[in-house]
């Protein structure tokens, strides 16, 4: 069996047979890029079916399992997250209008402003939470649960590998 990932290594090797001994690792890279346009247009689709972009999905999921008090500054999400400091104020300022987090001073340093889930995001956490657990279960149904074992277990050998150990 073969898949589209097959079909673009065989269109490198005609194209360009010096390079054939290289396309190793578009193996597993072309794989994985494959399969997070899936997942991520999966994603996309939950959230959007509750008002939310996959950004804030990020953020209200981030916050939640963060724990109490349900607070990070915005210089977390920053690292967390790879995208500018603008984009980080934006997404927090449209989330704000939303009345899912809210902005507060740090109660030992009044200078640092962290960004908290209300009762609001709280109740759309939770909902868009267990349907994007839902959404990744009907995603894999049809899977055979040891091949999704053995791929996961396979994926973290190879970002441990490249030392991608920690969330932050």
């Amino acid at each position: 069996m073969s898949d589209a990932v097959d079909a673009i290594i065989d269109q490198w090797e005609t194209e360009r047979p010096d390079l054939a001994a290289d396309l190793a690792p578009v193996r597993l890279f072309g794989r994985i890029q494959r399969l997070a346009l899936v997942v991520d247009k999966s994603v996309k689709s939950v959230a959007s079916g509750h008002g939310l972009d996959v950004g804030e999905f990020d953020v209200l999921t981030t916050l939640q399992r963060s724990g109490p008090p349900y607070a990070l500054t915005a210089g977390t999400f920053l690292k967390a997250s790879m995208v500018s400091s603008g984009t980080i104020t934006n997404r927090i300022d449209k989330m704000e209008a939303k009345g899912l987090v809210e902005r507060v001073r740090d109660g030992e340093d009044r200078r640092t402003v962290k960004i908290r889930l209300t009762e609001h995001g709280h109740e759309v956490t939770r909902a868009v939470f267990a349907d994007h657990l839902a959404n990744y279960a009907r995603l894999l149904a049809d899977i055979d649960p040891a091949l999704i074992d053995n791929a996961a277990d396979s994926l973290r050998n190879v970002l441990e590998a490249l030392g991608d150990t920690d969330i932050k």
